[in-house]
């Protein structure tokens, strides 16, 4: 999570979105790869994808089971060390939590108006396609315009900016291999435009460095694992108390022999 990192991201968002501006028709010629026209159907078969994307899914939720466990076995035993670094449980469970979870899903998609290809005149569909900036369409929610499933694919770029370092070169050239995959999948499938995906992972990129930033690099804001944990332990250290309590009273009023 370095400048040279926020330059590249900075640079593929510049150029995709000037490029489909000015050719927005790229879109559909590389949505058109997926369809057939003669027979006015995604090539894609239903029930492999499906199970495909449920195994994605399940990835993503293995890849932030760490971070959940971690946070709640800290919150029921707050006395006892994190055995994960208290900074990335909190790097990767707000940045899950605002990129796919709110920026993406409660507010560009439900905001942009974009027709999915599925739904365009081109592909079989009633609506008019429209550019990945222009926000006027017909589409009410959950619209095309950026990529959920894919967003969050590509959030697993937040636990390979937490690995140990000799690790973290793999570890980010498979979250984003992830999230490209997943982005084909859901292309192949009718779901989304190519500059659905890459803006999905520019956008989680910029949020998963921005946080790392506040967490790790900028000495104004910077915190530390001892200190993120004395939060945790702070928080939950009350209820902790209070069920030790009931079950010393438990134990006492228990019958004996």
């Amino acid at each position: 999570m370095n400048r040279t990192g926020l330059l590249i991201a900075l640079a593929i968002a510049v150029v995709t979105g000037g490029v489909f501006a000015v050719w927005p028709q790229l879109d559909l010629t590389l949505s058109g790869f997926f369809y057939d026209s003669t027979t006015r159907r995604w090539r894609v078969l239903d029930w492999p994808s499906g199970i495909v994307r449920d195994l994605a899914a399940w990835l993503i939720a293995l890849v932030a089971a760490p971070a959940f466990i971690a946070l709640l076995a800290k919150l029921v035993l707050p006395r006892r060390p994190m055995w994960l670094p208290g900074r990335a449980v909190l790097l990767m469970i707000s940045t899950l939590a605002l990129g796919p979870g709110v920026i993406v899903n409660s507010i560009v998609k439900d905001n942009s108006g974009r027709p999915r290809p599925v739904y365009v005149t081109e592909f079989g569909g009633k609506d008019q396609f429209l550019p990945w900036w222009d926000f006027s369409g017909p589409c009410a929610k959950n619209c095309s315009f950026v990529a959920g499933e894919p967003s969050g694919a590509f959030w697993t770029m937040a636990a390979a900016a937490v690995v140990p370092a000799h690790w973290r070169v793999a570890a980010y050239s498979a979250a984003i291999t992830f999230g490209a995959a997943v982005g084909v999948l859901r292309m192949s499938l009718g779901g989304h435009f190519f500059s659905d995906v890459v803006f999905a992972g520019v956008i989680i990129f910029l949020l998963i460095w921005l946080t790392h930033g506040l967490l790790y690099r900028w000495r104004a804001t910077r915190l530390t694992d001892a200190g993120v944990e004395r939060v945790l332990e702070r928080i939950g250290t009350p209820g902790y108390d209070a069920a030790m309590r009931i079950a010393a009273r438990i134990r006492g009023t228990a019958p004996r022999g």
